[in-house]
This record gives structure tokens, C-alpha cells and sequence, in this order.
């Protein structure tokens, strides 16, 4: 099957061609860096990290830029309450993201842009739109004409009048002093105390919509790209207002295509802070190992609302301790094989000939279910995996995928196994799991504390006389290859 997207422009899922064959030009919306990032900014940076890894799995190589919004009123109110720069809030919260990316094991950016240093290039884009007409200048804040331009709401797929209707009740600063609601800034003039820019127009700034307008071509070095991603709250006006300056300066499309990631809720609930479920990466880092929140993040469909919970992260935790299980299970049968060399029954579930060749592999198909029929063949699983990420990145068959790999492993890899055929059968699950980002070959001492602190919290659920968390704890414990022994010097666990 070939990579095909839902494309939110098309409302379809199309196969995937890119402008260039074997490279991708990719954008992605980045975070206003006015604070940590928040566990909603979490699931694009996984989910399109996670595309980006596939495609680059696929052949492609990936020109992949996501921008940091460095100048915005969040930052710019924050730096006031705190008597500093702009400047300053800006790169203590980029430095705390790319912190809070590592530790989700999102790969860098292959460029991370600043608006604030691409002021020059928003101006000429901007007096490029004003030339043709498309922009107009009222003292000093200059918007963008949506009703001189034919194709606008084509992402949203609404027309101007259903849009303007949704605008009844919205009253802006300086909305009198527009042609029309709908119109949107491109410049606006300086307040005093804000950072700004010398322009054409007097001193100020330019609109959120304008600054990845300029980013995304610039280091993308094309005038059309051939993915622009986001959450789905980015589809108006954002992604909208992006596309209306982009294609009437150039008159070319700006995006072949678009995709776009669903809400994350908390508790059912939509995440804000007047609801006091707002969380950071950073609170969720203290409770969990965040690759349990990247594994949580892809249990799920990307265009799926997804719903945040103790239970579902608790949930992920434990699956995630399946596979890293199974990994540590068959490090040991590695380190104790009796036998060095693969056996001829064991080339055949890898599906090798004595020379280490690939064997021609077919799927058969139930012919009275339709089912595809599992067999003893390990390159079944990494085709499920395909067949999933190429089905619009889904990464939740591609996570069943990986468990049914998981299952194959812990049956067949016994301690008569070679030692050969455990590291096949190892490499693959790390293979498959790498492109989703996961960890999973983790570091003893790190096993050791988490078993610590699993016996630590059990003793407390023991002391409160809480036995049903108690033997939940041990169930899990269990389930990562942990017996506990209660003596009377306390608690023991050793490995299955």
C-alpha cells in the first residue's frame, strides 16, 4: 500500500506524491514560548515527529521545519509582569521546550525559525500584498482584503458569509476602522513598551498569521511545500489567513497538503485553566517517564479526539511495560544462549535461507473470514505495521502491530533459543518501535527505580489499608517480571 494522508483541504485521504520525488517538504505550527508547553502542544509534536519518522523509514529524506512564535501578546504581557525583555521570556521557554522535546523523544526540527528574526521578509510580504490591492493601511494597522480574495475559506470549507455570521458577536479592537469583519491583520502598530519593528506602515509588528507564511517558504526553500500540519484549532483563521497571503502574492498553491491533529481532552473535559485541568509536559514528566505519554499520545487515531486520564496513562504505562519487558526477557536469553548460530527452524520464522536472504513473502487471506491468516513468519508483523502507518499514520494498529511482535517473541525466543535468533527477533521490535519514537531498551538502574517506586507506593496503599491498589500494584509489577517477596525485613523482588 502507498502512504496516503487525509487531506483536510480535499476533505479525502489521498495517496501521497510528493512535489520532489524522495523529499518532503514539511511545516509544522510550533508554540508561542510564553510558558511551558502544555500537554495539548504535546500531541502535534508527537504525532507529525511520528510522521516525519516514518516517511524518513519510507525513503524520503525530510526537510522538516517547525517555528517558535517568538513575539506575540502572551510573551509580550508575560515579559511585563515580570519587568523584563520580550527577548528574554522567549528563549527561557524555547530552552524549557527543547527540554520538554527530548524528553518525549521528539527529534529536532531540521530548522527551528524565530518570527522575530524574519521581520524583514513579513514587511516585503506584505507591501507585495498591498501593491495588488489584497492589503490596506488604517493608520498604521494594515489587514488583509478576505473579500477580495475568491478562494478564501477553502480550508475550512465554509464561504465568507457563514463565516461572517459566526462573527455577529465578536468586537475587536479597531474592528470599526475595517472594510469588513473578516478582515485580518497583517501589521499593527506599536504600543508603548512593545518591541518593534521600523516598517512602511510606522513602528510596530506583524500579525501571527503573516510570520509562518514567511518561515515555512524561506526554509523550505520552495514557494509551495508538500505538507503544512497543526493542531485542528489552527484551521481558521490560521492555516486559512496563511493560505490567502500565500497564494494571492504568488498566485501558485501554497500547500499540497494539510493535516491537521484533533483536540486532546482532560477527563472528558476541554483542557483550560478556568477549569483548573491545565497541564504541562513538565507536571505530567513528574509523575510519568513521558515516552509513557508518547506511547499514550499514539494509542490513538491523530484525527481522533483523544481523552486524557490517570486510568489512560496508567493504561499506557503498563502496555508500554509489556513491550519493554519482552525486551529486558530477551536481553537475558541473549546473554544466556547456549548456541551462538540461528537453527534451520529458526531462519524459517525470520524467514531467511542459510545465507541470511530474505525468502519471498506472501499474506494469505482467510478465504471465509477475509482475515489475514498469522503465521510463524516475523515479517508479518512489520508488514501489519506498514500497512497501518501507510493507512493515514495509524499509529494505534501500529502499536497492536508491534504487541502481536511482542507475542510472537515472548513464544518462540525460549532458553534454548540461539542467541542469533533472540537479537533478530529484539532488533525488530526496537526497529519498529524507534519509528514511533518509543524507548524501550532501557537502562537497568532506571528499571530498578521504577520497581522501587511501584514497592514504595504499594507499601503506602498497605498502610492505608488500601489493598485493592495494593494488589493492583503487584499485578503490575508482575506483568513487568517482578515477584515480590514480603520478609520480615521488608519487601524482596527478584525476576521471574
Amino acid at each position: 500500500m502507498a502512504l496516503r494522508f487525509y487531506n483536510t483541504l480535499t476533505k479525502s485521504i489521498q495517496e501521497f506524491h510528493p512535489i520532489t520525488e524522495g523529499k518532503v517538504l514539511m511545516y509544522v505550527c510550533g508554540p508561542t514560548v510564553y510558558n511551558l508547553i502544555h500537554i495539548g502542544n504535546a500531541r502535534p509534536m508527537i504525532v507529525f515527529d511520528t510522521a516525519r519518522r516514518y516517511m524518513t523509514y519510507k525513503g524520503y529524506d525530510v526537510n522538516y521545519v517547525s517555528n517558535f512564535t517568538d513575539v506575540d501578546d502572551k510573551i509580550i504581557n508575560r515579559a511585563i509582569e515580570e519587568g523584563v525583555s520580550s527577548e528574554v521570556i522567549s528563549q527561557r521557554y524555547i530552552a524549557e521546550t527543547k527540554k520538554d522535546m527530548a524528553a518525549m523523544n521528539v527529534l529536532p526540527a531540521t530548522t527551528h525559525p524565530l518570527a522575530t528574526q524574519e521581520i524583514p521578509e513579513m514587511i516585503s510580504l506584505i507591501q507585495d500584498l498591498e501593491n495588488k490591492g489584497y492589503a490596506y493601511n488604517v493608520n498604521g494597522t494594515v489587514y488583509f482584503r478576505t473579500r477580495k480574495d475568491t478562494q478564501y475559506g477553502k480550508l475550512s470549507h465554509k464561504n465568507l458569509d457563514e463565516l461572517r455570521s459566526g462573527f455577529r458577536d465578536l468586537k475587536v479592537t479597531g474592528e470599526d476602522q475595517k472594510e469588513d469583519p473578516l478582515d485580518f491583520v497583517l501589521w499593527k502598530p506599536m504600543k508603548p513598551g512593545e518591541p518593534y519593528w521600523e516598517s512602511p506602515w510606522g513602528k510596530g509588528r506583524p500579525g501571527w498569521h503573516t510570520e509562518c507564511c514567511v518561515m515555512s517558504r524561506k526554509y523550505l526553500h520552495s514557494t509551495t511545500i508538500d505538507i503544512h500540519a497543526g493542531g485542528e484549532d489552527l484551521i481558521f483563521p490560521h492555516h486559512e489567513n496563511e493560505i490567502a497571503q500565500v497564494e494571492c502574492s504568488t498566485g501558485k498553491e501554497f500547500a499540497h497538503y494539510w493535516l491537521h491533529n484533533a483536540f486532546l481532552n482532560i477527563n472528558n473535559e476541554k483542557m483550560s485553566k478556568s477549569l483548573g485541568n491545565f497541564l504541562t509536559v513538565r507536571q505530567i514528566g513528574e509523575k510519568y517517564d513521558l515516552q509513557v505519554l508518547r506511547f499514550f499520545m499514539l494509542s490513538a487515531h491523530y484525527r481522533r479526539v483523544l481523552n486524557f486520564s490517570e486510568e489512560s496513562m496508567e493504561a499506557a504505562k503498563a502496555s508500554l511495560g509489556r513491550i519493554r519487558t519482552a525486551v529486558r526477557t530477551l536481553n537475558d536469553r541473549m546473554a544466556h544462549a547456549e548456541t551462538e548460530e540461528l537453527t534451520d527452524a529458526e531462519r524459517s520464522k525470520l524467514g531467511v535461507d542459510a545465507a541470511g536472504n530474505r525468502i519471498s513473502f506472501t499474506v494469505e487471506t482467510d478465504p471465509e473470514t477475509g482475515d489475514k491468516i498469522l503465521s510463524d513468519d516475523m515479517r508479518l508483523f512489520r508488514w501489519q505495521f506498514e500497512q497501518a502507518m501507510d493507512d493515514d499514520l495509524n499509529t494505534a494498529d501500529a502499536e497492536a502491530a508491534i504487541f502481536n511482535l511482542v507475542k510472537f517473541a515472548n513464544i518462540v525466543v525460549t532458553e534454548e533459543s540461539s542467541k542469533a535468533f533472540a537479537a533478530a527477533v529484539k532488533d525488530e521490535i526496537m526497529s519498529l518501535c524507534d519509528i514511533l519514537g518509543l524507548i524501550v531498551d532501557v537502562q537497568e538502574q532506571d528499571l530498578t527505580a521504577d520497581i522501587e517506586a511501584k514497592i514504595a507506593e504499594r507499601q503506602a496503599a498497605r498502610k492505608a489499608k488500601d489493598f485493592a491498589r495494593a494488589d493492583a500494584i503487584r499485578d503490575e509489577l508482575l506483568q513487568m517480571g517482578i515477584v515480590l517477596k514480603d520478609t520480615r525485613d521488608g519487601v524482596r523482588w527478584e525476576r521471574k
